[in-house]
């Protein structure tokens, strides 16, 4: 039986403010499988992705723990296993849609023609082959928030993390870029957590979980 692609087990995440030490995760516990399958969510998927050092617990990814991993770990896995989409797109203004997703790809070691037609493949995928030149400013809400995503899957990641994908869209965008994203995560079989207050995005997942309380609790 193959290893989880994340687990997060008993996590711990305490922030020191001027009232005291104030908790956000109170031991958080999860799974995600890969294949078809002011909360705290943000802390949550930040520690999943390596970007915070919880407080307590562990964070195993395909079976490694890399809570304690140094900084260089941890950007060589971020790098290599993992995919981030945020609710902003964080585009890079100067470069083209297409050199956005290349990036990735060539920070990774690929050649620039490679990355390139890689980014071109997933845009492509995504309803974005006339747009590939375009910069940011360029591009509707809708169409640089699924740059994010093929920029976010460009090295084939193992797991992807969601922090409100759709939150800056309007309803109809929110949808259409929605299923952008649900389509390539079923074809690629890549796990994915995704943070969301988004109902009708709730209703299209494998697994559901409350973040209550600093708990972890499976709504369905």
């Amino acid at each position: 039986m193959s290893e989880p692609v994340l687990e997060i087990r008993d996590l711990r995440r305490t922030y020191q403010t001027g009232q005291g030490p104030l908790e956000v995760l109170k031991g958080a516990s999860l799974t995600v499988d890969a294949g078809p399958s002011g909360s705290g969510k943000s802390s949550l998927l930040h520690a999943a992705g390596l970007l915070e050092h919880p407080t307590g617990g562990q964070i195993l990814i395909g079976g490694k723990d890399c809570a304690a991993y140094n900084d260089a770990a941890r950007t060589r896995i971020r790098l290599r296993l993992i995919g981030f989409v945020y609710q902003f797109h964080h585009l890079l203004a100067e470069f083209t849609a297409l050199d956005n997703v290349a990036m990735p790809l060539m920070m990774a070691g690929r050649s620039k023609a490679v990355a390139r037609r890689r980014s071109r493949e997933l845009l492509t995928e995504l309803g974005l082959a006339g747009r590939v030149q375009h910069q940011p400013a360029q591009l509707s809400g809708g169409e640089a928030q699924r740059v994010a995503v093929a920029r976010a899957l460009a090295n084939r990641p193992r797991l992807l993390l969601a922090d409100e994908p759709t939150g800056n869209l309007d309803p109809a965008t929110s949808e259409a870029v929605f299923a952008s994203l649900h389509d390539l995560v079923r074809s690629t079989g890549v796990a994915a957590l995704i943070a969301t207050h988004n109902i009708a995005m709730v209703r299209h997942m494998d697994k559901v979980l409350v973040l209550k309380d600093g708990h972890l609790e499976v709504a369905r």
